[in-house]
C-alpha cells in the first residue's frame, strides 16, 4: 500500500503570473509583438507548460520509492527497460529525449516497479545534463533500497545538437551509471547489458 507519496499536478499562481510577464518581454525582445492574436495567451501557456516540465524540483525521489516497500528475498535482477524520458538540457533549455533502462539486485526489499519509471521522471523533470541525470537516478536507488547494486543506461537525442549547432539530426548519447555488483562482477553486467540490448517484448 503506498503512503506519504501523491502525485498531484498542481501549478502556483503567484508563479505563472511572474513566468507570464518575462515571456511576454522574451517575445517583445524576439521581434515579436505580444499583442498579436495568436501570442495573446502563449506566456500563460508556456509558463504552465515549464512549470510542467520542471515539476520535479517539488517532488522526492527517495520518498517515492520508500512509499512502496516490500520485504523479499528474491536476489536476481530486477528489470525495468525502455523507460520514455523526456527533459530539457540546462544548456539551452532545449529538449532531450529517450529511454531509460535501470535495473538493481534486491538485498531483502523491493520497491513498486512503477516507483522506478517515476524516479526516472521525477529527476527528468528538471533542468538537467544527462550525465547526472543518470548518476542521480543510481544514486536514489541505491540510497532507499540498499540493493545489492544498481544499474542505469540512458540513450537519448538531444534537440540543441539536431536543431542548432552542429545541426546532427541522428546523433544519439549514451550514458551509464553502476554500483556494487555490477561494478565488481562483469558476468552482471554484461547480463544487464545483453537484457537491455533484446528488442523482443
Amino acid at each position: 500500500m503506498e503512503k506519504n507519496y501523491k502525485r498531484e499536478d498542481v501549478y502556483s499562481p503567484e508563479a505563472i503570473e511572474e513566468l507570464k510577464v518575462h515571456y511576454r518581454e522574451i517575445l517583445r525582445l524576439l521581434g515579436e509583438d505580444p499583442e498579436r492574436e495568436g501570442l495573446l495567451k502563449t506566456p500563460e501557456r508556456v509558463a504552465k507548460a515549464m512549470s510542467f516540465i520542471t515539476k520535479g524540483y517539488t517532488e522526492d525521489p527517495i520518498e517515492i520509492l520508500k512509499s512502496a516497500l516490500f520485504k523479499e528475498e528474491y536476489k536476481q535482477m530486477v528489470l525495468v527497460k525502455d523507460i520514455e524520458l523526456y527533459s530539457i538540457c540546462e544548456h539551452h533549455m532545449l529538449p532531450f529525449y529517450g529511454k531509460a533502462h535501470v535495473a538493481y539486485i534486491p538485498n531483502g526489499q523491493i520497491t513498486g516497479l512503477s516507483k522506478i519509471a517515476r524516479v526516472v521522471e521525477c529527476f527528468a523533470r528538471r533542468l538537467q545534463v544527462q550525465e547526472r541525470l543518470t548518476v542521480q537516478i543510481r544514486d536514489s536507488i541505491q540510497e532507499a533500497l540498499n540493493p545489492m547494486g544498481v544499474a542505469v543506461v540512458i540513450e537519448a537525442s538531444h534537440m540543441c545538437m539536431q536543431m542548432r549547432g552542429v545541426e546532427k539530426q541522428s546523433s544519439a548519447t549514451t550514458t551509464s551509471a553502476f554500483t556494487g555488483i555490477f561494478l565488481s562482477d562483469p558476468r552482471t553486467r554484461e547480463e544487464f547489458m545483453t537484457l537491455i540490448s533484446n528488442k523482443y517484448r
